[in-house]
């Protein structure tokens, strides 16, 4: 086996499942990785498609009870209804606009660069909507609705986080950072916004997952399995596991504090990648 090959794999199933559900863009990070370690042919953007669903598997897993709980009850329970119908609801917009849309978005901002922009430019609404939140708190006299969890939501909630989410249709956006940050903006608290996030990437992530794999089906169907499948067998392992301890972890984060962190984040990231593409230190457009 080509250590050189596996070691690729592990970093960019790290990459994946460190940044699927952070709101730093887990696709602007392949793109990056994949730049860098030149595991951006064919091969690599169907290992990056497919290792998604390592990720996805890990919130799955996490949230197994619960999952196991809705289906249960669909038909028997109005909660279980709702939140089915809300899932539903809020991925419907990204997936339509996806469909209409998404060739002509991978074929002119799948890149270094744009990615790069979008960092920063989601940086920099983060950091403006945690100042809102923060004058929310402050003002004694705002009228906070009654919502506990992610069941309490309406489908009206529902559509208006779908709506925020055909933002990370631009690669560098972040799926959960525009989830997460729209919902905060539409009077939603962080965690509840937080958790409905994970489970509307289900579908959603999912689904985007399958597309990709029947579009590249010939380029799959081609590959030498008994050397690539290992090596896939590898980032997704590595996918899974570090989403499963990220989530984890961004459950208890998100309950003491902000976004502001990530934010900054991706603004430095973003000026990194900008600066050295102008300087010439790194070839960012080859």
């Amino acid at each position: 086996m080509d250590v050189v090959l596996v070691l690729k794999a592990l970093i960019l199933g790290v990459v994946e499942g460190l940044t699927e559900f952070l709101p730093i863009s887990s696709t602007g990070h392949l793109i990056l990785a994949g730049h860098l370690l030149n595991f951006n042919d064919d091969k690599g953007k169907a290992f990056e498609v497919i290792i998604q669903l390592g990720a996805i598997l890990a919130v799955c897993w996490e949230f197994r009870s619960k999952i196991a709980s809705v289906i249960a009850g669909l038909g028997r329970r109005p909660l279980s209804n709702r939140f089915a119908l809300n899932v539903i609801i809020a991925s419907l917009p990204a997936i339509i606009l996806a469909l209409v849309f998404g060739k002509m978005i991978k074929a002119h901002l799948f890149a270094p660069i744009p990615v790069a922009t979008a960092f920063i430019v989601g940086g920099l609404i983060i950091l403006w909507a945690e100042r809102l939140e923060s004058v929310k708190q402050k003002n004694r006299k705002v009228i906070l609705r009654s919502i506990e969890n992610v069941e309490d939501l309406s489908p009206k909630d529902a559509i208006k986080v779908g709506l925020a989410q055909c933002a990370a249709l631009i690669p560098g956006t972040s799926r959960s950072g525009a989830t997460i940050i729209g919902g905060m903006l539409f009077g939603l608290p962080r965690q509840v916004a937080t958790e409905f996030s994970f489970f509307l990437a289900i579908p959603v992530i999912a689904g985007a997952t399958v597309y990709e794999i029947y579009k590249l089906r010939q380029e799959i169907g081609g590959m030498d399995w008994s050397t690539f499948g290992p090596v896939l067998a590898i980032g997704f392992v590595a996918a899974f596991i570090s989403a499963f301890f990220c989530v984890r972890w961004l459950i208890k984060y998100v309950s003491h504090h902000d976004f502001r962190p990530f934010a900054w984040y991706r603004i430095v990231f973003g000026i990194v990648v900008l600066a050295t593409s102008a300087l010439g230190i790194v070839n960012w457009t080859a």
